[in-house]
């Protein structure tokens, strides 16, 4: 089911960067954002996975959108964050080079998805955000975690 502009409008959006590009995930997914700490690695895990973290007594598994969007090297300095989402019931972190704000979208701040071949899939994109001069990829962040390629519902599982 892909989402509209009018499904999306006035919802708010956590703003991130990756790279050069700014990105915005619905904030109802976050549970919170913390600093980057080191994960400890899963053998055979995707090169994506950096592995997991004990957050509060519940391990999670960490991905790293730089490199799953194959974005160049990641750099982790003291701007780097994980985001941690609740997808489904299932807690994820996301690892983003920065979080920047939480932005109101409205309707004619909202435009549709281009088709485009890049190492983003549109399919994980509900459409661009424009505020002004800042444009935003907006991600369907359940759609792109619970794919079968990030394989990440069972790492999950098999962790606990």
């Amino acid at each position: 089911m892909q989402e509209s502009a009018s499904d999306i409008a006035g919802r708010e959006f956590l703003a991130f960067t990756l790279g050069a590009e700014e990105y915005g995930i619905d904030i109802l997914k976050v549970q919170e954002i913390r600093g980057y700490e080191t994960v400890t690695r899963i053998a055979n895990a995707p090169e994506f996975i950096k592995g997991v973290i004990n957050l509060r007594g519940i391990i999670i598994p960490v991905v790293d959108m730089r490199i799953k969007f194959k974005l160049g090297e990641p750099v982790y300095d003291q701007f780097t964050v994980v985001i941690i989402l609740n997808i489904g019931g299932r807690v994820v972190g996301m690892v983003v080079d920065s979080v920047s704000d939480v932005t109101t979208l409205m309707p004619e701040e909202v435009k549709p998805a281009p088709e485009m071949g890049t190492a983003f899939s549109s399919d994980y994109m509900i459409g661009l955000g424009t505020i002004d001069e800042r444009m935003l990829i907006l991600v369907n962040i359940d759609k792109l975690m619970s794919s079968a390629e990030m394989g990440l519902m069972d790492v999950a599982a098999a962790a606990t």
